[in-house]
């Protein structure tokens, strides 16, 4: 309805400023075909937007580390972010002296999204994946980045499990410790076998 609305309104206007019919078919051929852009792009399902992340162990840590990485200026990618979750996920995470903080993904995504966003990067700096027919554990150290190719003190381990159905990879959960002081969990993991 909207672009019905906007090719009568540049009809209206090309008739008022008595425009060349060769011209009028320029902008409403322009106009038909960024209709066909928009309907292409906004009109894709998750599926279609996000296979590609859950086709291998991979490609959805890839997106896992991307959804929560960018500038101040990226939009957040919730979608991105729920559609490699299975849907009772569990997120916890430790301090340092191993409490455990559990969270729900839709929590915690509601906290970044009432939150201004700042500057971030996660760089993965090392994974171990053990795998068992459709279960995957993967243990993958990273570093917190303000600039994304600048090095930073600020590393974390996290447990990530995974299973595989319905043709696909599912995050059902993640474990995350920051290293601190009183415990070196990412130098040890790095200098690990």
């Amino acid at each position: 309805m909207v672009y019905l609305c906007i090719t009568i309104h540049f009809c209206t206007l090309t008739v008022r400023n008595n425009l060349k019919p060769i011209d009028m078919n320029k902008i409403i051929l322009t106009l038909i075909s960024i209709i066909f852009a928009c309907n292409s792009i906004l009109g894709q399902t998750t599926d279609e937007k996000y296979s590609e992340d859950v086709q291998s162990v991979d490609a959805i840590i890839k997106a896992y580390y991307d959804v929560a990485s960018g500038s101040s200026s990226d939009p957040w990618e919730f979608e991105r972010d729920t559609y490699t979750h299975s849907k009772n996920a569990q997120i916890i995470f430790l301090d340092e002296n191993g409490k455990a903080d559990l969270v729900k993904l839709e929590v915690l995504q509601n906290h970044f999204r009432m939150s201004e966003r700042k500057d971030f990067y996660e760089k993965e700096l090392k994974r171990k994946v053990s795998q068992f027919g459709n279960i995957v554990q993967v243990w993958s150290a990273y570093e917190m980045r303000d600039e994304p190719e600048t090095s930073t003190n600020k590393r974390a381990l996290v447990s990530i499990q995974l299973h595989y159905e319905q043709g696909r990879w599912w995050i059902d959960g993640w474990t995350n410790q920051n290293e601190t002081d009183k415990n070196s969990i990412v130098t040890k993991f790095l200098t690990k076998e």
